[in-house]
């Protein structure tokens, strides 16, 4: 592009331009000292004064052929030696870079050539002022609460705003570039905070909080994270508590059963480190409800195969009749809503685990029916075991452990003539004479449920 004060006219400037590649032509005939390759010339920026909010500026078709003009006058001035320059600028003197160094090219220089390729270049810059987005940042946190490595994103990160003012550059439609002029903060960004866990208890366990762990050995609950602090409560081994806080990988404060109080994390297992816990945890829940004043009109929470262990090898058992018939005893507490294993201990204290004369001729574990001045004559006689269990279980079902009116079995309803309460003690009332009953028979209770540790 020429300057406002340059008055000559295109005809000069071609003129002026053949007569310096005329030069250049004889320079080269007369050497035989090939020339070094050129090196790479810097680029002329013509950056717009205008700062308005939104400009375009496109070259006419004569500009484009005077900015080709300024360019090729550029190239040509490779050919001269090194000490060679222009005394004189046909471009805006404070917006061209200085040119360094200038080596002379081989190669001839095919005006018409590049005049037109220039000329063809649809070069346009545009001022645009627009809303863009500013990036936040993440920050990240260490938590003593979360496993080792784990990661949890606590904060979202959000995108600020601001007003962007800049030039950008496009040739034959293509963004070439753009020079940022101003920049106003609209919104500010919100960081996105990361919370990386520190704990190696945790982790070790594959737990967080608020997790069921289960106790490795009974322990005591204390008030207070502290070797010396108040017991409120013992937890037994297998027992499932839940993980409530992680003062320090030493203590963790849980709960049991409503109690809260603090164990040491070395006392803590959980399924992943402990697979068989779970089965472990099962049988100690059952376990704990074991006492001498249970409910005993309903079912056990013992499956088949719990009862299956339980009568499987029993030292007193040497007729081997409880064995044969634990099934018995279980469909039994299914059917009628009855505890089993108490239906059991009865029937091994009443027969001498099998070995009585009623037991062993009539079929009759409980001595059901009998009388104290003739036990074996009024007692029933049944067709096999089984026929007894079942109803010696409808007969305590009905009369002994639910109250007047309580649905039972096939649509019937308890008739409590005996009822004194669905505990042992409540049945030994009007169940035996023995006032020691309901202990003796506890006993077997206890006898057949720790079996199911063995």
């Amino acid at each position: 592009m020429l300057d406002n004060h340059d008055n000559r006219n295109l005809s000069d400037v071609f003129k002026e331009l053949q007569e310096m590649q005329q030069v250049q032509t004889n320079n080269s005939q007369k050497t035989t000292k090939a020339p070094k390759p050129p090196k790479a010339k810097k680029q002329f920026a013509f950056p717009f004064r205008n700062k308005t909010t939104y400009q375009k500026c496109y070259d006419l078709k004569l500009s484009h052929i005077i900015v080709g003009c300024g360019i090729l006058i550029v190239g040509l001035a490779v050919f001269f030696p090194k000490n060679t320059s222009f005394t004189q600028s046909y471009a805006k003197e404070e917006t061209l870079e200085e040119i360094s160094e200038y080596e002379l090219n081989r190669h001839r220089l095919n005006m018409q050539s590049i005049i037109s390729e220039n000329a063809e270049m649809d070069r346009v810059k545009e001022q645009v002022t627009e809303e863009r987005d500013v990036e936040f940042i993440t920050e990240y946190t260490n938590n003593p609460t979360l496993p080792k490595s784990e990661e949890i994103v606590k904060q979202e990160g959000v995108f600020g705003k601001e007003n962007v003012t800049a030039i950008k550059t496009y040739e034959n439609g293509n963004f070439v570039e753009e020079i940022i002029l101003e920049k106003e903060k609209l919104v500010d960004p919100i960081s996105k905070i990361i919370d990386i866990g520190t704990s190696e208890f945790l982790a070790k366990h594959k737990v967080h909080l608020g997790d069921t762990m289960y106790l490795v050995n009974t322990s005591k609950l204390k008030k207070t994270a502290n070797d010396n602090a108040e017991e409120v409560a013992e937890v037994k081994q297998s027992l499932d508590v839940k993980l409530l806080e992680l003062p320090s990988e030493e203590w963790c404060k849980v709960s049991f059963d409503n109690i809260e109080g603090y164990l040491k994390t070395s006392n803590l297992t959980s399924s992943y480190t402990t697979p068989n816990i779970i089965e472990k945890n099962r049988i100690q829940r059952i376990l704990i409800k074991v006492n001498i004043d249970m409910e005993l009109n309903r079912t056990s929470g013992l499956t088949l195969n719990d009862y299956k262990k339980i009568f499987t090898g029993l030292p007193n058992d040497k007729n081997k009749i409880f064995q044969d018939n634990y099934a018995a005893f279980y469909n039994a507490e299914k059917k009628y809503n009855i505890n089993g294993i108490f239906l059991a201990s009865i029937a091994i204290h009443e027969s001498n685990w099998g070995t009585s004369q009623i037991a062993e001729e009539k079929k009759n574990l409980f001595g059901y029916g009998s009388y104290d001045a003739t036990p074996y004559e009024s007692s029933f006689e049944f067709a096999d075991y089984s026929e007894g269990i079942e109803t010696v279980a409808k007969s305590l079902v009905k009369y002994y452990l639910n109250p007047s009116g309580t649905k039972i079995y096939d649509g019937e309803t308890a008739a409590a003539w005996y009822y004194n309460g669905p505990t042992l003690k409540g049945v030994n009332t009007r169940y035996a004479s023995d006032s020691e009953w309901n202990e003796k028979v506890f006993k077997y209770m206890e006898t057949l449920y720790n079996r199911l540790q063995s």
